[in-house]
This record gives structure tokens, sequence and C-alpha cells, in this order.
């Protein structure tokens, strides 16, 4: 039987690497998002309604605020920027 050793060299490339992959999933489901949310504004705009719904997006803040705390709030505003004035 062989032992296999790890280095912490490898740990942490390993660890980038996977992390270099969640961030790319990550971007991919922000371009759908924003793609879902255009939609909902072309529709909103075709109805005679606004583009931004306030208190959606108060409802989407509050939780992400729940979820990761008062960085989720700044994020949750730069996902929200993106996906506004698309239309």
């Amino acid at each position: 039987m062989t032992a296999v050793t790890t280095t912490p060299e490898q740990i942490v490339a390993d660890s980038r690497a996977r992390i270099d992959a969640l961030d790319d999933r990550i971007i991919g489901l922000i371009q759908e998002r924003m793609a879902v949310s255009t939609v909902i504004q072309e529709a909103r705009i075709a109805s005679g309604g606004r583009r931004v719904h306030l208190a959606r997006e108060m409802e989407v803040l509050a939780h992400w605020r729940e979820a990761l705390g008062k960085p989720g709030t700044s994020l949750a505003m730069t996902l929200l920027e993106l996906c506004r004035g698309r239309v």
C-alpha cells in the first residue's frame, strides 16, 4: 500500500481550481438571472407598468441579507443593478 501525501501547495492549487469552477457557475447563473429579469421587465412595460418594482427589490434585498448578513445586502444591490435597465 502506498500512502498518498498531499502538499499544502497542492491543496491550495486544487482549492483554487474549485473556486474558479464555482465562479464560472455563479457567473452563468447571474447571466441567466439577468435574462429572466429582462423578460419580466419587458412584460411589465408592455402591460403599462414600470420597469422596476421597488417592493420586489426590497424582498430580494431582505432575502439576501437574511441568508448572508450585511454583506448579502451589498451583493444583492449589485445583482439588482446588473439586472436593471437591460430593456
